[in-house]
């Protein structure tokens, strides 16, 4: 098919961007109408190599009407400047506050020319703010769209999802780059019974236009809480990509996607495809997404008068939002954070990199070149580079106090516990508070370490010693979420007497649950390093004074290719007369 030139040369630069990204962070968002309970919940696995997993914690408060707010950038405490403080702020726990408002982001780069190193705004302060002044997922949408245009936007291209106990959105962002402040941005409202994903690509196309019903512009901002409206963007996101001469064609057919991050084989390879691994889960026929996701991008043919740029745009994507064939469990969006691209052509664990003990990680570089070719590993949902991981629940039957619940993990997802973090607890646990040790500062009773401690030590036998930690993951998370009904009933009593005692009920309960986990999965990894140890399998015989002792050594598979690669140099002689 015929492509028009400069589609190509900015999807190949696109590619160069995403390779190059650091992060791998995926969000899940299940509405009402889908999950198993009727709450609303979001996922956010934070994945960077220099991230260290603690709970962040920013007390409500009120201030005076000239005090100022100092923002640093959150990737690198780099200060950006100072903006006006909130009248009053809101009690926020990690990436949830006490109104069960939750945001989540993944980064998706976008046009590289479009970075604005004079704004104050960047992605982290954003969210963070924005959860510190907003009681509903469309007042933070307000909060973040104003905080831009008044302030700029510092970072690249990203995507937020935004919940509260009733709606589920995800907002689309991009900064205008250094020479005209603000950012150019979609929100859509996920239809209530749908789920939606994001994984750092942009994946807003086509949006519905200002009809004043269902759709405005940010030119009438206020009247976003009007129910009804279900989509909301920057008033210029179309005219300001025809200034910068990105598209031509009709208003009805503009993707903000395809526009400010054309999708290319980096985008739907290493990010699209962690949102087919959770929709495939959820939704029939999701092969014939199969080659989209593995970066075969299909193009339709470009009419050579430029009149509809729109015919270039990719062709074979997968839908912004899909409904599930059944409802969904918070234990479900737990299990897909976990997902390796098991039983797919593309799981890590089967082939010879896998090593003899079947491990579904590469380290990194993400690409590498052999004999002057280029060549991939997989970038798959769970990574062993995340710092924390959540997955947020929002129950609209419940009062504020005790209706939010932030299950938070650390380090890998997929050998991580997810504890339930009530969103009014008044201070993070010991274990899992800020300051408890860095990324380069061990701290004994820090959760990131202790975890990434018995993480770490499955990764060098992980077919062997993977499977008792997701049996000891499943009796914890399953124990918890047992749990919550008979802790939601007596915080609820506690509320209707003193709603100060609910809450320190709360934070009692939330941070010695995250504590006694941190101190017992400590022992965990003494239990798991004296079994494992020299390459042995020991389990204790009773009354007697050694273990049992297996040694598994490899498996058939691995030794055929030690025999491959070596064997000439290994094969021992056969000795005569058949001994």
């Amino acid at each position: 098919m015929k492509k028009n030139l400069f589609i190509i040369m900015t999807a190949f630069l696109m590619s160069i961007i995403t390779i190059n990204q650091a992060n791998a962070c995926t969000n899940y968002l299940i509405t009402k109408g889908a999950s198993t309970d009727g709450s609303t919940m979001i996922s956010y696995a934070a994945d960077s190599h220099v991230l260290f997993g603690e709970l962040y914690h920013w007390p409500a408060a009120t201030w005076a009407d000239d005090a100022m707010l100092d923002v640093y950038e959150w990737d690198t405490g780099k200060y950006l400047g100072a903006i006006k403080q909130a009248k009053e702020t809101y009690n926020v726990v990690g990436n949830m506050n006490e109104y069960q408002v939750a945001i989540g982001e993944t980064t998706y780069g976008g046009r590289s020319e479009l970075r604005d190193p004079n704004a104050i705004m960047d992605y982290g302060s954003l969210i963070y703010i924005g959860l510190q002044r907003s009681k509903s997922a469309r007042e933070a949408i307000k909060v973040i769209a104003e905080l831009m245009a008044e302030y700029g936007y510092y970072s690249s291209g990203e995507s937020f999802s935004i919940s509260d106990a009733n709606e589920v959105w995800i907002m689309e962002l991009i900064s205008k780059g250094p020479d005209e402040k603000g950012a150019v941005w979609v929100a859509r409202m996920i239809p209530d019974g749908y789920v939606s994903g994001h994984a750092n690509h942009a994946r807003i196309e086509t949006f519905p236009l200002n009809d004043g019903k269902t759709s405005i512009s940010s030119k009438e901002l206020d009247k976003i809480f009007d129910p009804k409206i279900t989509t909301v963007y920057a008033y210029d996101v179309i005219d300001f990509a025809r200034k910068m001469e990105w598209y031509k064609g009709k208003n009805k057919n503009f993707s903000f996607s395809e526009t400010y991050a054309p999708v290319d084989f980096g985008g739907a390879r290493f990010c699209e495809i962690r949102v087919w691994s959770m929709f495939d889960q959820v939704v029939e026929n999701m092969d014939k997404y199969w080659d989209y996701a593995k970066g075969n991008i299909e193009h339709g043919e470009f009419l050579a008068n430029g009149d509809e740029n729109i015919d270039a745009y990719a062709t074979n994507r997968m839908p912004l939002w899909v409904k599930p064939n059944r409802k969904i469990s918070v234990q479900d969006m737990m299990h897909f954070m976990r997902n390796h691209l098991e039983g797919t052509e593309l799981d890590m664990s089967k082939d010879a990199g896998a090593g003899p003990y079947a491990l579904p990680y590469r380290w990194r570089g993400l690409t590498w070149e052999v004999d002057g070719e280029m060549y991939c590993n997989e970038r798959v949902t769970a990574t062993q580079q995340t710092g924390f991981s959540f997955i947020t629940q929002s129950r609209s039957w419940l009062p504020n106090e005790i209706g939010g619940i932030f299950w938070f993990g650390m380090d890998d997802a997929a050998s991580t516990v997810y504890a339930p973090m009530y969103s009014s607890i008044t201070k993070a646990p010991r274990t899992f508070e800020r300051g408890n040790g860095k990324m380069m500062v061990w701290s004994d009773d820090a959760a990131f370490w202790v975890f990434n401690q018995v993480t770490n030590f499955a990764y060098t036998r992980y077919n062997a010693i993977h499977p008792e930690i997701a049996e000891k993951q499943k009796m914890y998370e399953d124990g918890f979420v047992a749990a919550t009904k008979e802790v939601d009933k007596v915080a609820l009593a506690l509320l209707e007497k003193d709603p100060k005692t609910a809450v320190e009920y709360l934070t009692n309960y939330s941070g010695g649950e995250a504590d006694k986990l941190t101190h017992n999965w400590k022992g965990f990894y003494q239990y798991l390093f004296m079994k494992y140890m020299d390459g042995n399998i020991k389990t204790a015989d009773p009354g007697k004074q050694n273990p049992i002792v297996k040694q598994p050594g490899y498996s058939k598979e691995f030794l055929k290719i030690i025999v491959k690669d070596h064997g000439d140099k290994i094969k021992m002689p056969k000795e005569e007369g058949g001994h």
